[in-house]
């Protein structure tokens, strides 16, 4: 109730991810979500929508991943163990039995006593039953848990799959552009190669999700991430990058390709009119600003992030809905 009350009071819309911010605020489940959440209050900040996303997705948002891959490890170990014990299990009974076809041999040797050579191939045909039964326990387990290893390793493909996705607009997160571009800066400095960075934000987001609430808010984010992802091609990369800007990495690219390619992709968004899709009314276009930067021999991933950054607020402070090139 405490969470309902909250978000009604706030006039926050009951998403998933925010009713799961401040139940765990209220329960006291995260140190960091309940710090934040008071540090904002106490300072008298403006809880809003865009807050309650940010906090989620920084403190929140691996915290179920971070659960099913421990418990998917659990599985895994728990089954390692379990095979590991019958292969120990069935490695002693192999040695077991080599010494009692010895001491079968050996006594067969020693003896012309039918009855006696009857008994020592009884004893070998049941350590031998034995044996067979024990293998076949043994190799039905391993096909078992060969199935079940598989199917984990499917579990855990989705799981990371999931951890590099923004569950907004189905593109990579932050997580996934941060490990990208490192991977990309790395290779291009040891490969003495170039790639261009793109830093997009969407013209006056603010003001259109004040206007129009968060939910055609949330579909102009999604609209702008399929446009994206869309109006790219082979090795190309687009991810959310936070709030309503986006990133894009272009490896084996200059600057004038960044350019080119970033006003395709304003051109096409601005083509695009946005539809309410609960009432059918048309809500008008949307543009975005660029900001292109190529990467210098040496240069940091924050380097890089930063020039464009600074390419786009200058798209933003000329007049928005174009590309700026950084210096």
């Amino acid at each position: 109730m405490k969470v309902l009350a909250r978000l009604k009071k706030l006039n926050i819309s009951m998403s998933p991810h925010n009713f799961e911010l401040w139940y765990v605020y209220y329960a006291r489940q995260n140190d960091d979500v309940v710090s934040a959440i008071d540090s904002s209050l106490k300072e008298g900040a403006d809880i809003t929508y865009d807050l309650c996303v940010d906090l989620h997705e920084k403190y929140l948002s691996d915290v179920k991943n971070n659960d099913l891959v421990r418990q998917a490890g659990d599985k895994i170990s728990d089954k390692l163990s379990l095979v590991s014990g019958m292969v120990k299990d069935a490695k002693e009974s192999t040695q077991q039995y080599g010494e009692s076809l010895s001491g079968a041999n050996s006594s067969i040797a020693d003896t012309n006593d039918v009855n006696e050579l009857k008994k020592i191939l009884s004893e070998v045909t049941r350590d031998t039953q034995r044996m067979i039964e024990q293998n076949k326990l043994l190799e039905n387990e391993l096909d078992e848990s060969s199935s079940e290893m598989e199917i984990l390793q499917r579990d855990l493909e989705s799981i990371r799959k999931e951890a590099m996705t923004d569950g907004l607009t189905a593109i990579s997160n932050r997580k996934a552009f941060d490990d990208k571009i490192d991977y990309i800066r790395r290779r291009s400095e040891e490969e003495g190669q170039i790639f261009t960075l793109l830093m997009i934000d969407i013209d006056h987001f603010k003001s259109f999700n004040d206007t129009y609430g968060h939910q055609v808010g949330d579909q102009v984010l999604r609209l702008v991430a399929k446009t994206l992802t869309d109006g790219i091609k082979g090795k190309d990369f687009a991810a959310r990058y936070g709030g309503e800007e986006f990133a894009i990495i272009l490896p084996e690219s200059n600057s004038v390709a960044g350019e080119i390619v970033g006003n395709a992709l304003r051109e096409a968004v601005a083509k695009k009119e946005v539809i309410n899709r609960n009432s059918g009314d048309k809500l008008g276009r949307i543009t975005m600003s660029v900001g292109v930067a190529q990467y210098e021999a040496a240069e940091s991933v924050e380097s890089i992030i930063g020039r464009a950054d600074k390419a786009l607020y200058k798209a933003k402070e000329t007049g928005r809905n174009k590309v700026v090139i950084a210096e």
